[in-house]
């Protein structure tokens, strides 16, 4: 089981992981999610793989639900990694990639 006590998460990230969660749990296909679990789910990404958080509440419905379904599918609650090669589309390290080359 992931450890939480090891996460340390801002509170401007837990404020946008919120308004995250709300956004998700407004859609039907996630109306009867939980949305704790969501909040839990993102951040466990985020603190081993940076979002861009801000840029995911904005983004348009194709690319936040992709990610949304990628990380609730990917996502192994035990490691608290991210299996399957899934790699957000709003990932810190895509970004850092792509500046990089």
């Amino acid at each position: 089981m992931v450890d939480f006590s090891n996460i340390n998460t801002s509170k401007e990230d837990v404020d946008l992981i919120s308004k995250i969660a709300k956004r998700t749990v407004k859609n039907i296909y996630y109306a009867l999610s939980d949305p704790m679990s969501i909040m839990m789910d993102l951040e466990v990404v985020h603190s081993e793989n940076p979002l861009r958080l801000r840029e995911m509440l904005e983004a348009s419905d194709d690319d936040f639900f992709h990610d949304i379904r990628g990380i609730r599918f990917n996502l192994n609650k035990e490691t608290g990694k991210l299996e399957n090669c899934f790699l957000p589309r709003f990932s810190k390290l895509k970004t850092e990639k792509k500046s990089s080359k």
